[in-house]
């Protein structure tokens, strides 16, 4: 069973997307991270 943040299959919640393969990022400390591609954006990131 997956956690608050842990990616989920059923997974459609809106929120940022990995801008490479579309997959629904997940929270895990200051980071965004996709399960294919790793930490996408930290809270370090200027924009966020």
């Amino acid at each position: 069973m997956a956690g608050p943040s842990e990616p989920d299959e059923d997974d459609d919640r809106r929120g940022p997307r990995c801008p490479r393969c579309g997959a629904a990022l997940y929270d895990r400390h200051c980071k965004y991270v996709c399960p294919q591609h790793g930490v996408i954006v930290d809270c370090s990131d200027p924009f966020l």
